[in-house]
């Protein structure tokens, strides 16, 4: 079995594949602090609640954007796994052109998504990825990758309306009824959640007239089921995209993908 690990800002992803099929995942806050033994032991425990065994992992694989914590879970791959992960980098074959100024600067997350994103449609895409902050991936027809567009996510926004107002009350990330808000909880539930789908449906709207053709329009992410079902141009959802992205490139770098 395969071991497939996200490192994100918010939270730390990861999941176990057998023949290419997502069988089991969870979702770890990050948090810095915690040494390799304490993800070690979080690890092993919610692997064996599932049934399996540390043993059984044949393969480990890591997407990280928080450089400071990448060091602690190779560690403690290593240690509990007796695997040393393939790190993802723009080193790797991922079957893509990048055309992105400074490859280096690129999310390993967004290579992950757009990379198995490509190799399953062979179309032009627009990727969305909705987590601590919300990014748009452009891919050509011909697999090129152009960049993107970086928005600060949903949460961000939320947190930031709440920590600089003093009257404004923090509120739970869900749909309300009207867009017309009938008290300060649900104005603000509406200007977020309604207001980002805007900014989504805007941005596609621009991205597609840059790329010249129609692109699939894809969504990832955590707070995915919060603004999918608002926004008129996404096509489809798939909450697991950099799993399966961080799957398809440990197998085409090992020439079996």
């Amino acid at each position: 079995m395969l071991l497939a690990i996200d490192i994100g800002n918010s939270n730390v992803v990861w999941g176990i594949f057998e023949n290419q099929t997502l069988k089991h995942h969870w979702r770890l806050g990050t948090d810095l602090s915690k040494t390799s033994d304490e993800f070690g032991n979080l690890f092993l425990n919610l692997l064996r609640a599932s049934g399996n065994e540390p043993g059984q992992i044949t393969g480990v694989i890591l997407s990280s954007v928080v450089p400071l914590l990448t060091p602690t879970i190779e560690q403690m791959s290593e240690k509990y796994f007796h695997r040393l992960p393939m790190v993802v980098s723009p080193d790797l074959d991922t079957g893509l052109k990048l055309s992105y100024t400074n490859p280096r600067e690129l999310g390993s997350d967004r290579l992950a998504n757009a990379a198995v994103a490509y190799a399953r449609y062979k179309k032009p895409l627009i990727i969305i990825d909705f987590g601590t902050a919300t990014t748009f991936c452009a891919v050509t027809q011909a697999g090129e990758y152009l960049g993107g567009v970086i928005a600060p996510g949903l949460g961000i926004a939320a947190d930031a309306l709440f920590a600089r107002t003093a009257k404004l009350p923090k509120v739970d990330l869900v749909r309300p009824k009207t867009v017309i808000g009938r008290d300060t909880a649900s104005s603000i539930q509406s200007g977020l959640i309604f207001g980002y789908a805007g900014l989504v449906d805007e941005i596609v709207t621009r991205m597609q007239g840059e790329l010249g053709l129609k692109a699939v329009v894809i969504a990832t992410g955590g707070l995915v089921s919060v603004i999918a079902p608002e926004s008129r141009t996404i096509q489809e959802v798939n909450p697991f995209l950099t799993l399966e992205g961080l799957e398809f490139l440990y197998r085409r770098t090992r020439g079996t993908g």
